[in-house]
């Protein structure tokens, strides 16, 4: 099936079976592999992206169902010229990360949690996230970060 994808701005055409997923579209089509498979099952959150500005798993989205929306990616977020998102600097600044591979989702989803009202308390960013796993344990310092990124998100 022909499907055209807006993605990070940029409208992308794609022949893909009907089954094809989003994030199988992302990484395999369109060569967006910051998106990663994790569980491949809609558990982990490593493939969250945004759609329309509200987080989805793009393991469980099919790539048809996406064509007519915009989707943000890790690689949207900033340009190579471009300075990070704020949550992108709060991740680094405050070591939120430790293999890195859940990394990409957790941004996207903790970008979504701030757009989306639900980081007015360290309990409710938790609850959140919570749909986000990492093998590493940095969930206090991720905790941090959006505490950190959110009061620049609201002025931008």
């Amino acid at each position: 099936m022909d499907i055209t994808l807006k993605v990070n701005g940029t409208e992308r055409r794609l022949a893909v079976d009907v089954r094809t997923t989003l994030l199988d579209a992302l990484r395999e089509h369109l060569d967006l592999t910051g998106t990663k498979k994790g569980c491949d099952l809609g558990q982990c959150g490593a493939c969250t992206v945004l759609m329309d500005g509200q987080r989805v798993l793009s393991c469980f989205t099919l790539a048809v169902a996406a064509e007519g929306t915009e989707i943000t990616t890790i690689e949207g977020l900033a340009g190579e010229e471009d300075p990070l998102h704020p949550m992108q600097q709060a991740f680094l600044e405050q070591d939120a990360y430790q293999c890195g591979y859940c990394t990409p989702g957790q941004i996207m989803a903790a970008i979504a949690c701030v757009h989306e009202g639900h980081a007015n308390s360290d309990d409710e960013i938790r609850e959140y996230m919570s749909g986000n796993l990492c093998r590493c344990g940095a969930y206090p310092k991720i905790v941090a970060a959006v505490r950190q990124a959110k009061p620049l998100m609201e002025r931008a």
